[in-house]
């Protein structure tokens, strides 16, 4: 996501480096293009005049253009303005004080509810929660059943109601079922709509007058640009929206959206849709987001991912083969696969300050998905034996392995020249609790598959 914007003003930035000392012409040279990559972006144009004017007001300072590090400080005041613009804090979602939390999933159709009330289901679910998710769509064929579907692979509970009734008295025997059951919270996924549909829309104002939500997230598709941005003041005007969810924010290069919407709307943007997996929402982190757009990465989330992904103890247990030199290609097999678990191998790269590439860069260098699969196809065709002792694999073994994956000799034989460098460089790397200067002796580690 951003990979357009973040391209172009990475190079804005270059140039701004580039000139030693600033003058007033060469901010206001680097905010026109800062503009520009803005509106090409498809933020709105009062949005980006705003944000050049606020950015404008604290670059041309005497402080900022007779230092010698002012093209740094103007990067600064961008991220910092960007961080505002986003909005300064990391907005939750609201809870109950008397369970359970009612949660009202509205939007346009096909922009992704009820496949968002599901992923929604399964955050709660990996908190240690008893989510509900509740049919409210009485109005499309099939509707409770596919939510069905998907609450099954995240292990959260439907309610559909009987047939004929109304979207309220679902809605509300929902709640109802939650609150004798100790069920909490309550997401209801309400029928896909068009802002210029009166009937339907005076129906998401009752269901929202009668149930009372926590919150009302609107889910809005982030590829639309700014019509998710008109879509939001339109449903503003019927019902009290408390926050967003953009989906399809993994499609969107541009990100006009999600830049736009807090400042037209005043309100925040709380999870963003990621990818098609149940796994696939996350918080909505604007300082975070801020330094992705700018190509400065986000350790944070990378922290928080590798979390997930590795576990204390199996940390503990990879220490312990590195120690005793049993680090096989099963353990290399887990870890890359755990790192794939983590997401897309570009969305990953993109979180390590420096490492922003598009997926052509990666391409170019090798770094890929493909690579990774034909890494996973030359180890599933070694015996139990080869991947506990890769130093028995000879000439025939790698053509074999090679038949067997359909890869070729070269492709085997770089694959243990990368495991062998990996496992020695990992050795030192596990020493350095005990010997501070293997670092200086540690080199590069390679990366699998590239």
């Amino acid at each position: 996501m951003f990979d357009n914007l973040t391209a172009r003003l990475q190079e804005v930035f270059r140039n701004l480096r580039g000139g030693g000392r600033l003058s007033e012409q060469d901010v206001d040279s680097a905010l026109k293009e800062v503009r520009r990559a803005l509106l090409e972006a498809d933020v709105n144009f009062r949005v980006a005049r705003e944000f050049v004017a606020r950015v404008r007001e604290k670059a041309v300072g005497r402080e900022v253009l007779e230092s010698l590090t002012g093209p740094q400080q103007v990067i600064a005041i961008v991220r910092d303005e960007l961080i505002a613009l986003l909005g300064e804090s990391d907005p939750r979602l609201a809870v109950s004080a008397k369970p359970p939390t009612v949660i009202l999933l509205a939007g346009l159709n096909g922009a992704g509810k009820t496949s968002t009330a599901a992923k929604l289901a399964r955050r709660f679910v990996a908190d240690g929660k008893q989510p509900l998710l509740v049919a409210a769509d009485v109005h499309r064929p099939a509707a409770a059943e596919q939510l069905s579907v998907l609450a099954g692979q995240v292990g959260a509970r439907v309610f559909a109601g009987g047939a004929g009734n109304t979207a309220v008295q679902v809605a509300r025997d929902g709640i109802e079922l939650a609150r004798r059951q100790g069920l909490d919270p309550v997401i209801v996924d309400l029928a896909g709509r068009q802002h210029a549909d009166e009937e339907l829309m005076r129906e998401l104002a009752d269901v929202s007058r009668a149930v009372q939500p926590e919150e009302v997230l609107l889910v809005l598709d982030a590829m639309t640009g700014q019509d998710a941005v008109n879509t939001a003041v339109e449903f503003g005007k019927h019902v009290p929206v408390t926050g967003f969810v953009l989906t399809k924010m993994d499609a969107d290069a541009r990100g006009g959206a999600a830049i736009s919407i807090r400042h037209v709307t005043g309100l925040p943007i709380k999870l963003v849709g990621v990818s098609e997996k149940m796994d696939g929402l996350e918080p909505f982190h604007p300082n975070r987001m801020a330094r992705r757009i700018l190509g400065m990465g986000d350790v944070l989330s990378l922290v928080e991912k590798a979390e997930q992904a590795f576990s204390e103890e199996q940390a503990r247990q990879l220490q312990d083969k590195l120690a005793h030199d049993t680090f096989g290609f099963d353990d290399y097999l887990e870890q890359l696969r755990r790192m794939r678990k983590m997401g897309p191998l570009e969305q990953v790269l993109s979180l390590i300050p420096g490492l922003g590439a598009s997926a052509r860069q990666l391409e170019e260098a090798g770094v890929n998905e493909k690579e990774m699969d034909r890494i996973e196809a030359i180890i599933n065709s070694m015996t139990p034996q080869e991947r506990r002792d890769p130093s028995i694999i000879n000439g025939s073994r790698r053509r074999r392995i090679a038949l067997g994956s359909g890869t070729n000799i070269q492709d085997v034989n770089r694959l243990l020249r990368q495991f062998q460098e990996m496992r020695r460089m990992m050795r030192q790397l596990a020493s350095l609790e005990h010997n501070p200067r293997a670092l200086k002796r540690a080199g590069k580690l390679p990366f699998p598959g590239g």
